[in-house]
């Protein structure tokens, strides 16, 4: 007895192409904002453990610690982008805005992943212990190709961050370019 054959016709086969690439066409740019979502929360979540490390350091040290940023995390760079990554240290000469002089001890270095664009309205993030005034200020987490809105990480007189899609104002953040 023959065998009879199962084949897909021309038309099927172009019918469920079609409705592959209708569903792919869908979904990667909600994969795109995923991944970009993603990877702005993973850098503000690496800010925040930043500033909680560092309000902590120099309560238990009892010494000012700063954070600032740096492109070759070794030493602080000038301006507000924090964009190539950050340093942690103890600010030893109470330098102000914060600069690493030799001999002063480094806690943290972070590089900022590459689709990631931070920007802080300070040149650097001084904490003290715990009787005197932190650095105050604002980080904006942006993401570089503009998939997602940009977030914020706020940083209060005491040293305490928190996080804010919008300003006191009720309005979105914005990245500058």
């Amino acid at each position: 007895m023959p065998r009879k054959q199962c084949a897909y016709s021309l038309y099927e086969l172009l019918l469920t192409l079609s409705l592959v690439a209708i569903i792919a066409g869908l979904g990667i740019p909600s994969f795109s904002r995923i991944a970009a979502r993603s990877a702005m929360h993973a850098e503000i979540n690496a800010l925040f453990h930043a500033v909680h490390l560092a309000r902590k350091e120099s309560i238990m040290r009892k010494r000012v610690v700063s954070l600032c940023p740096s492109r070759d995390l070794t030493t602080c760079s000038p301006g507000e982008d924090w964009t190539p990554g950050w340093l942690m240290f103890e600010n030893t000469d109470l330098d102000s805005p914060p600069r690493r002089d030799p001999g002063e001890p480094l806690l943290q270095a972070h590089r900022v992943g590459e689709t990631v664009r931070i920007t802080a309205n300070r040149r650097g993030f001084t904490l003290r212990a715990t009787h005197k005034r932190a650095t105050n200020g604002t980080f904006i987490v942006c993401d570089r190709e503009g998939r997602t809105a940009p977030v914020a990480l706020v940083v209060s007189y005491t040293g305490r961050p928190r996080v804010a899609e919008k300003t006191p104002r009720g309005e979105p953040y914005f990245c500058a370019d």
